[in-house]
């Protein structure tokens, strides 16, 4: 079963700095790009970063360039997010996201807050 299991969000202060996780199961992490999403309330989900297999590669949404980190360990199946300089426009539920068999997969989410 494959499964997408994002953590490490919550309240910090603009300026400030979070990094999320996702762990995932149930599927060759090594061999599949990645990606972190987000969506903030009453707007659409955005893609946020992207990472290819084997980490050579990785893109930005331009609001985020220079500021976020995406960056995997295939080791331990897992892709993190470091977030710096947070914004209060950053706030969104973010969410790791692979197409996995064809099928896109998505984690439950993790909320990020950031206040004034």
């Amino acid at each position: 079963q494959v499964q997408l299991v994002e953590s490490g969000g919550g309240l910090v202060q603009a300026g400030g700095s979070l990094r999320l996780s996702c762990a995932t199961s149930g599927f060759s992490f090594s061999r599949y790009s990645m990606n972190w999403y987000r969506q903030a309330p009453g707007k659409e989900r955005e893609l946020v970063a992207s990472i290819i297999s084997d980490g050579s590669i990785t893109s930005y949404a331009d609001s985020v360039k220079g500021r976020f980190t995406i960056s995997r360990d295939n080791a331990k199946n897992t892709v993190s997010l470091q977030m710096n300089s947070l914004k209060p426009e950053d706030t969104a539920v973010y969410y790791c996201n692979a197409q996995v068999y064809s099928i896109i997969r998505w984690g439950q989410g993790t909320q990020v807050t950031v206040s004034l």
